[in-house]
């Protein structure tokens, strides 16, 4: 029985809730592997779509669980993964959770760098998401932890089997954990393309409450939601809960878009 808060409204009549987390493997701050507890944190907010970083499944360390498909199951929610890293029958990456109607259009690695071949790999997944009469397209990814690396992985989002894909039109929601703060190049590059969902709430800075890592002290701003033109934003927020607090070293960020006309340029 899963622990979904209840159906959801119809379309159209509330924002669009999306919400970006970095679960760490459902190891809380406690120290405890805790599936449960990140699908409790995620149903009390009741998203429509949910990205995912750093998911195991089938791996040792965590049980062998597949915890997209565990999350998504609590939550009343289908699952998309792709295994940034894969050795033999143990996977780690990304993962998309929706109850809307969807098809993935792409899950591939984002490259590293080859001075570097021992970092960890990275890697970003596309999934096209029927909302009303809109195809929305959604991509999430986790980024390096190098600027060099970031940049790296920036550009080929940008590249021709990303967002450049001409199947890649508008509307568009990119959304995860970057290791970039505002001020980063790799940020900066992103913002070139896209614009970053919290400026046009009218925040320009960071200030107090904005940071969402990490969860029991945020400091920085490195989990971003980004949008198109054609897709309006009403809210974006960092949860900053006693349960997400303790659930992982991340705090999630909720936005709440719309999609519409084409807006004028923050």
């Amino acid at each position: 029985m899963g622990i979904a808060a209840g159906a959801p409204e119809p379309a159209g009549s509330r924002p669009l809730r999306l919400l970006t987390y970095n679960v760490r493997h459902c190891r809380g701050t406690d120290g405890r592997v805790a599936p449960e507890r990140v699908a409790r944190v995620i149903a009390a907010l009741e998203p429509d779509i949910v990205a995912l970083q750093e998911v195991d499944v089938g791996r040792a360390r965590t049980g062998g669980l597949d915890q997209a498909e565990a999350i998504g199951r609590l939550v009343g929610m289908s699952s998309h993964f792709h295994p940034a890293l894969h050795v033999e029958e143990e996977r780690y990456g990304d993962a998309l959770l929706t109850h809307l109607p969807s098809r993935l259009r792409r899950a591939d690695a984002l490259p590293g760098l080859v001075r570097r071949p021992g970092l960890e790999p990275r890697g970003a997944l596309w999934a096209e998401i029927t909302v009303g009469t809109a195809r929305l397209q959604v991509l999430t990814t986790h980024f390096g932890l190098l600027g060099a690396e970031r940049i790296a992985q920036a550009e080929a989002l940008l590249g021709p089997d990303w967002l450049g894909d001409p199947a890649c039109r508008e509307p568009v929601v990119l959304l995860g954990d970057f290791n970039a703060t505002g001020w980063s190049r790799a940020y900066r590059r992103l913002g070139r393309r896209l614009t970053d969902a919290r400026r046009l709430t009218g925040e320009r800075r960071w200030r107090r409450g904005t940071a969402s890592f990490p969860s029991r002290l945020p400091l920085l701003r490195i989990d971003h939601v980004f949008v198109s033109e054609g897709v309006r934003v009403d809210r974006i927020a960092v949860v900053d809960t006693p349960l997400a607090r303790q659930a992982s070293d991340h705090l999630p960020v909720l936005a709440e878009i719309r999609i519409g006309p084409a807006r004028d340029s923050a």
